[in-house]
C-alpha cells in the first residue's frame, strides 16, 4: 500500500479519501491536548465561549510531551491511550476537529461522530515515543500553560507516521484486523 502524505487543515475531500490500514506521513502543524485540556474546551462550548484554538480542519495529537532536554525541541513524546478522551470528542468534532493521533480503541459514540463530522483516527506507534519525538520539529504551548505536559501545544511535525484506525465510513481497523485471525 502506497504511503498517503498530508497536511493540515484536512478538508472533507481529504478525509474521505482516507481508509483504514492507510499508512500516511503527516506534515505540518498539528496540536496536542489530553484529558485536563479535552475537559477544558468542552466547558468553554458548553458556555458558548470561544476555544482558544480553531480546530476547524486540524488535527489533534494525544499527547503529554516530557520536557526537553537541552537542545531537543520536545522530549518524549508517545500517542496517549485515546479512549480517555471519548467523552469529550463528539463535541470537539462538532467545533470541525477533522483527525486526531492517539493508541487504542474509540468507542462507538466516537465512531459515529467521526461519520457524521467526516473525521479520522490514526494510530501512532506505542513505545516509540524518543523515535516519535525526532519528527517534530518545534513545539510552543499555545493554551492553558498551567496543565504542563497536558497543555495544548502547537507543534510543527515532519513525516510523522501513522496508521488509518478508524474512518469518516465507521471503519475500524482493530475489529476488522481481528476478524483475519478469528477461528472459523
Amino acid at each position: 500500500m502506497t504511503i498517503i502524505k498530508i497536511s493540515p487543515p484536512l478538508t472533507e475531500d481529504m478525509v474521505l479519501n482516507l481508509r483504514i490500514g492507510q499508512q500516511v506521513l503527516i506534515s505540518g502543524k498539528i496540536y496536542t491536548g489530553r484529558d485536563a485540556a479535552h475537559k477544558r474546551l468542552v466547558e468553554l462550548i458548553e458556555k458558548g465561549e470561544p476555544l482558544p484554538v480553531d480546530f476547524t480542519g486540524q488535527i489533534i495529537y494525544y499527547v503529554g510531551p516530557s520536557p526537553a532536554k537541552p537542545g531537543q525541541v520536545i522530549g518524549a513524546a508517545g500517542p496517549t491511550t485515546a479512549g480517555r478522551m471519548d467523552t469529550y470528542t463528539p463535541k470537539i468534532l462538532e467545533q470541525g476537529l477533522k483527525g486526531m493521533i492517539g493508541k487504542g480503541k474509540r468507542s462507538q459514540e466516537v465512531i459515529e461522530s467521526m461519520k457524521i463530522n467526516k473525521a479520522v483516527y490514526f494510530a501512532a506507534i506505542g513505545g516509540a515515543a524518543a523515535l516519535i519525538s525526532k519528527c517534530i520539529k518545534k513545539a510552543e504551548v499555545v493554551a492553558y500553560p498551567e496543565l504542563g505536559p497536558e497543555a495544548i501545544y502547537q507543534l510543527e511535525v515532519e513525516d510523522f507516521p501513522a496508521i488509518v484506525v478508524n474512518d469518516a465510513y465507521g471503519g475500524d481497523l482493530y475489529t476488522e484486523g481481528t476478524k483475519q485471525y478469528a477461528l472459523d
